[in-house]
């Protein structure tokens, strides 16, 4: 099953061999001192912690995230692995068109932001994605700019085309088709 891209298998073992480390963890937990049991706690802690900033990630990214969430792991004085930080891949690449880019951009502004503490690295890529997005209006407001010259152009040409048409006899004799 994945879950945050992490694979969690399920194993089925005996009763009695599942008393048997119900009974161990217990003696493991008990044997821990007090600042152990605090580092566990902060570990676990840790923990949570990473995997929902990743899993806001990936929710908002939707089909922009190339991949899942990759966990970098702290053994704990449990012997038990702890998410300590963690990352998930995000497509930053432009549209195909201005106006593609644009939505782009936000969607990745939104992915990189999503967490409740965004890290300086989620910032960097909030950035990247602003001037991607300045970029994409830029060339927006030109494609627009544009437009208005080359309805005029085509407006202009249409007019000479139109002038000449009608200024100049026909070079060929016309053939009276009402007869």
């Amino acid at each position: 099953m994945m879950t945050s891209g992490v694979s969690t298998s399920l194993t089925a073992y005996p009763a009695s061999a599942q008393s048997g480390a119900a009974d161990r963890r217990v003696q493991s937990e008990a044997a821990l001192s007090t600042a152990e049991q605090q580092a566990v706690s902060q570990l676990a802690a840790r923990d949570a912690e990473v995997r929902a900033h990743e899993q806001a990630h990936v929710s908002a990214g939707g089909e922009l995230i190339t991949s899942g969430a990759s966990f970098t792991y702290q053994v704990g004085p449990d012997n038990k692995h702890y998410a300590i930080g963690g990352e998930v891949s995000i497509d930053t690449s432009p549209g195909a068109t201005p106006a593609e880019t644009l939505d782009r951009a936000a969607r990745i502004r939104a992915a990189a932001l999503a967490p409740a503490d965004p890290s300086a690295q989620d910032r960097q890529v909030a950035a990247q994605a602003d001037r991607m997005a300045i970029e994409a209006r830029q060339e927006l407001n030109a494609l627009d700019n544009a437009e208005p010259t080359r309805n005029g152009e085509r407006e202009t040409a249409l007019a000479r085309l139109v002038s000449q048409v009608s200024a100049s006899p026909p070079d060929q004799p016309q053939i009276d088709t009402y007869a």
